[in-house]
């Protein structure tokens, strides 16, 4: 069986565990030349590690029963994305609806405010410029297309 079937059909276990628990979405699946799949999963109200744990034993389980490596040559690592990872998907988008993140767009600007809306092709951003009295508010609506990359920016 060649590489990209056996991944083909790897990513498809993973959609199958993750169907039933519809909460939870992938956000990033690779795999390493030594087998070393890593997995990065997401939930819609966060993930915690032992949902993290779950999907790796369920995951794990149906490998080792389709055969896929018959001398276990294999690893499997899922976890959650790093908080310091840009969004991927349009669901980490809505997730966090109402945080503030910094948006870099294809041209290396960046904005940052507040992501107030998602759209299937945009977003929405409130950005908020100067201070005190003479501050002032910019919506930009953004499409997906012009964005580079969009991180949420942990506040304290």
């Amino acid at each position: 069986m060649s590489d990209s079937v056996i991944l083909d059909q790897v990513e498809g276990f993973l959609d199958e565990i993750l169907e039933s628990e519809s909460t939870y979405f992938k956000v990033k699946f690779k795999v390493k030349p030594t087998n070393n799949y890593k997995i990065f999963i997401d939930g819609d109200q966060g993930i915690t590690i032992d949902q993290c744990i779950k999907f790796n034993r369920a995951l794990y389980k149906k490998i080792e029963e389709a055969g896929l490596y018959p001398d276990g040559d294999f690893s499997l690592e899922v976890s959650s994305p790093g908080v310091d990872e840009p969004l991927q998907n349009i669901r980490q988008y809505k997730k966090n609806t109402g945080r503030k993140v910094e948006i870099t767009l294809l041209d290396e600007r960046k904005l940052e405010g507040i992501l107030k809306e998602v759209q299937d092709e945009t977003v929405t951003i409130e950005e908020t410029k100067g201070k005190g009295k003479k501050a002032v508010t910019e919506v930009t609506l953004l499409p997906f297309k012009d964005i580079k990359t969009t991180i949420v920016q942990i506040q304290f």
